[in-house]
């Protein structure tokens, strides 16, 4: 009975205890979860404002001649002389090269001798196509008066029409003749290349030269190009998200590496009508005025194009926008209650800086630094509060050192 009621008192204290260590262990998992809910997270915040904000897309590529021609000899010859070498400028007309000419002046000088004698022949053949006019009409008049027969008749009108055929025969000679003989006229001026006329007024110069003098060359031979640099073309592609904002007569901002300091304008002429399916971008022209000539072709661009400005537009910064479950949105700040709210917003343009808020309607401050800690509601630390904290802190402190 005694050994009972010893091994009672011992289980009673093992009992007493193990409830008390449940009572501690319970009261601290509270308190940490209660330490949880009300912890709070610092953040940092912006304003919301209002103010213009641009699309803008950076572009890159490269300049190429408003127009680029090859000078060639239309005929085979010796290169006699060449009057332009890389960068010189050349006008509308100019000559270029020549060509040794004498074999066509030979062909001009033949051509002349062969037309001559044609017309010689046209003239003697002048001579038997009178005599057989006149002599029909004297027949003729015999005929109707029947003192000669139906087969003189016959016989004279023949004749008559026989001399018509060989002076037909004789001018058409003469015509070809003459034909080659401006033909020999036109091969001729062939040796003298000029430059070819156009409607432009721009800024033309020598890009390169492929020859030198005393070569032998053969027709369509290129000798020297030259490029039209007064207005530059700047080549863009475009892809696919970008092409359906882009339009001709947008200006366009042009940068270049040579000129870090300088900026260029430009307008979007032309837009190809096709993606490449390989690259799925579009190229897009841009026209680029070069009054100093200081740009060339070939020079690597970064162009600007401005698609669309809003003016007095909700603006937030970037950094704002979080992401919760597939949809974007912002977390509003409630400075009175320290809290941050989750709103979804409808984003507009966005630019490097700032993203516009089409819907709802905000204002007040936003968290950019610190969101992806917060859930909708939770307790923020403002950063104007921080040093407060610390303040009360260090008080405490010195407080309870003094005690």
């Amino acid at each position: 009975m005694k050994k009972f009621f010893v091994f009672f008192i011992i289980a009673a204290i093992f009992g007493v205890l193990a409830w008390q260590v449940y009572e501690k262990s319970t009261a601290d998992t509270g308190r940490g979860r209660g330490n949880r809910r009300i912890a709070k997270v610092a953040v940092e915040i912006a304003p919301v404002r209002n103010g213009s904000i641009r699309d803008v897309r950076l572009f890159t590529g490269s300049l190429y001649p408003a127009s680029e021609i090859v000078v060639a000899p239309k005929i085979a010859g010796r290169m006699e002389k060449i009057f332009v070498h890389i960068g010189d400028r050349v006008e509308n007309g100019q000559l270029v090269a020549t060509i040794e000419d004498d074999e066509y002046r030979q062909q001009v000088i033949q051509a002349q001798a062969e037309l001559e004698v044609a017309r010689a022949n046209l003239q003697e053949q002048r001579n038997p196509l009178e005599n057989a006019k006149k002599e029909y009409e004297r027949i003729a008049a015999l005929y109707e008066k029947k003192i000669v027969s139906e087969s003189a008749f016959d016989k004279a009108l023949s004749e008559l029409k026989t001399q018509e055929a060989k002076l037909s025969v004789s001018a058409a000679l003469v015509s070809e003749k003459e034909a080659a003989l401006e033909t020999a006229k036109v091969r001729l001026s062939y040796t003298q290349i000029h430059l070819v006329t156009d409607n432009g007024n721009g800024y033309r110069v020598v890009g390169e030269r492929f020859v030198d003098e005393g070569a032998m060359l053969a027709a369509n031979t290129p000798i020297v190009t030259v490029l039209d640099i007064g207005k530059l073309i700047g080549v863009i592609h475009v892809i696919e998200r970008d092409y359906p904002k882009i339009r001709p007569g947008m200006k366009a901002t042009i940068m270049t590496d040579a000129y870090p300091d300088r900026i260029f304008t430009g307008e979007v002429i032309r837009i190809a009508p096709l993606l490449k399916e390989k690259s799925r971008e579009a190229r897009v022209e841009i026209a680029v005025l070069n009054k100093e000539r200081m740009l060339n072709p070939g020079m690597f661009i970064r162009a600007e194009i401005q698609f669309d400005e809003h003016k007095n537009a909700t603006l937030v910064p970037t950094s704002a926008l979080v992401k919760r479950n597939g949809t974007q949105g912002i977390f509003l700040v409630d400075s009175a209650a320290e809290k941050a709210r989750f709103i979804l917003v409808d984003v507009g343009i966005i630019n490097g800086k700032y993203a516009e808020v089409l819907r709802p309607a905000v204002n007040g401050s936003v968290v950019v630094l610190g969101q992806h800690l917060l859930e909708d509601g939770g307790s923020i630390l403002l950063p104007q509060a921080a040093p407060a904290d610390e303040d009360r802190t260090k008080k405490r402190s010195i407080q309870e050192k003094k005690g």
